[in-house]
C-alpha cells in the first residue's frame, strides 16, 4: 500500500481504528473516518464490490451508502450496480435519471431487501446528483438477467381466460402459489415452514405445459414467452438450484460488460457472500466446498482494480430477527472485543493483515437466519485478506424501515 505522505505530503492516514463513542442518532461512523475509508477504496479499484452482512440492518446500510456518496462526489464513480434484474433496476435508473413518479414507485418493482425508506433515500440522493450534473450522470443497473415479474403471471391467466377459459382453474392452481416467491423466496419459505409443499419450478413447468400448445400463445410477447420466463426465474431461484452462491460468472460478466460499454467506475452492492474477492464456503451448505463468488469472478478479471469492503456488526434487534452475539469461532467477536461502537481495517497494510489474515468464519444474517442454528449461518474463507481489502464492524444494529 503506497505511503499517504510520501504521496501526498499528508500524515498517513491510519489502516485500523477504533470508535468508542459517536453522536447519539448519528452516522455509526464520523465523516473523517468516511472519508479516509472511501479514499482507500478509490484509489486503484475500477469495481468497488461493498457487501453487508445483513440486509435488514439500518446501520450497516448507512455505511455502504455514506461510502457510495463518496466515491461518487469525491473519486468520479458514476455506476451502481445492484442485484436486481435487468428490467427492475432500469425503472431506478429511470427515476435516478429524471423519471416521473416517486422513489418508493420506483422501487415497487424491486427485490424485496430493496423496499426500504434507506434504499428510497438513496435514490433520491442520487436523482439530485443527476439533476445537478446532467452531463455526467449516476447510472444504476442491475447484474441479473430480464426476468419474470407478477405482471407476468396476470397476463398468462388474462389469455388462458380469453384463450381457454376451461383450463383457467388448472392453470391458476399452478401459477397462484409459485408467484409468492416474488414476495418472499421459496427457500426462504421453505425455512419458514409456510412453503405449500411441491417445488415452485414443477409447478411452473406444468402450467407452461398447459399454455405452451394454445392458440396464439407463441407470437412474440405472447403468454408462452411469459411462462418461460416464469420457469426460469423459480429454475434459476436458490431453491430450484439448491444453491446459495448466486451465479457468480454471469453476474461478473454484467458488470464487466456495462464497464466495457460505458468506460464508468462501478460500485457494486451486494451481500458479503457475493462481494468477497475470494472463494467462500456457506456454512448452510459446506458440501459444497468453496464456491466462486462475483466478487471471485471481478478479483480474477480485474486484480487489485477490484477492491472489496465488508460491513457487519455484533449484535442487535433486525425486526425480523434478534442476532444475539457471536460465537467465539466468528471474526465478529474478535472484531467486537471491548464493545468499541464501531472499527475498521484496511488489510492491505501490512501490520494490519500480519494480525488479522488468516482463514475466518464470517456471520451472514440472511432471510433464513435463525439464532438456533446461529453457528452455520456464516461464509468461511481460506484468507479474511483475500476475501475483504478494508472490513467495517459495527458493535450494534437496528432494523431498515421497510416502505408501505
Amino acid at each position: 500500500m503506497p505511503n499517504d505522505t510520501a504521496a501526498t505530503g499528508r500524515p498517513a492516514r491510519p489502516a485500523e481504528g477504533l470508535i468508542h463513542r459517536h453522536p447519539a442518532g448519528g452516522p455509526p461512523l464520523p465523516d473523517a473516518v468516511l472519508d479516509g475509508i472511501a479514499a482507500r477504496l478509490a484509489a486503484e479499484a475500477e469495481v468497488v464490490g461493498v457487501g453487508e452482512s445483513t440486509r435488514f440492518s439500518r446501520e450497516t446500510f448507512e455505511v455502504r451508502d455514506q461510502l457510495f456518496r463518496r466515491l461518487v462526489r469525491e473519486h468520479g464513480f458514476r455506476a451502481l450496480a445492484v442485484q436486481d434484474d435487468a428490467v427492475a433496476a432500469a425503472a431506478l435508473d429511470a427515476y435516478a435519471n429524471g423519471g416521473g413518479g416517486s422513489a418508493a414507485s420506483a422501487l415497487a418493482g424491486a427485490w424485496k431487501p430493496w423496499r426500504t425508506a434507506e434504499t428510497a433515500a438513496v435514490l433520491e440522493w442520487v436523482r439530485a446528483f443527476n439533476l445537478e450534473h446532467p452531463d455526467d450522470p449516476v447510472r444504476i443497473f442491475g447484474v441479473r438477467p430480464a426476468q419474470a415479474g407478477p405482471a407476468d403471471y396476470d397476463a398468462v391467466l388474462a389469455y388462458v381466460r380469453a384463450a381457454a377459459p376451461e383450463l383457467l382453474a388448472r392453470v391458476a392452481a399452478h401459477l397462484e402459489p409459485v408467484r409468492s416467491a416474488h414476495e418472499t423466496a421459496e427457500h426462504v419459505q421453505r425455512a419458514r415452514g409456510v412453503h405449500p409443499g411441491r417445488p415452485f419450478a414443477e409447478h411452473a413447468r406444468d402450467a407452461l405445459a398447459l399454455v405452451a400448445p394454445l392458440p396464439g400463445a407463441d407470437r412474440v410477447g405472447g403468454a408462452a414467452e411469459r411462462m418461460r420466463l416464469i420457469v426460469e426465474f423459480h429454475e434459476r431461484s436458490v431453491a430450484g438450484r439448491g444453491n446459495y452462491a448466486g451465479e457468480a460468472e454471469v453476474w461478473a460478466e454484467t458488470i464487466a460488460d456495462f464497464r466495457r460499454r460505458t468506460g464508468l467506475r462501478v460500485v457494486y452492492w451486494d451481500g458479503i457472500g457475493h462481494t468477497s474477492a475470494a472463494g467462500a464456503v456457506l456454512g448452510l451448505a459446506p458440501e459444497r466446498g468453496a464456491q466462486a463468488t462475483t466478487g471471485s469472478v471481478l478479483r480474477e478479471r480485474y486484480g487489485a482494480r477490484y477492491v472489496s469492503a465488508a460491513i457487519g456488526f455484533h449484535h442487535g434487534d433486525l425486526g425480523v430477527v434478534t442476532v444475539p452475539a457471536p460465537a467465539a469461532d466468528l471474526v465478529d467477536a474478535r472484531l467486537g472485543e471491548g464493545a468499541p461502537a464501531a472499527r475498521w481495517l484496511d488489510l492491505r497494510a501490512e501490520d494490519v493483515r500480519r494480525r488479522w489474515d488468516g482463514p475466518a468464519k464470517v456471520r451472514v444474517v440472511s432471510g433464513v437466519y435463525t439464532p438456533e442454528r446461529d453457528a452455520a449461518e456464516h461464509l468461511a474463507v481460506a484468507s479474511l485478506a483475500a476475501a475483504f481489502d478494508v472490513v467495517v464492524h459495527l458493535h450494534r444494529a437496528t432494523a431498515v424501515r421497510w416502505l408501505p
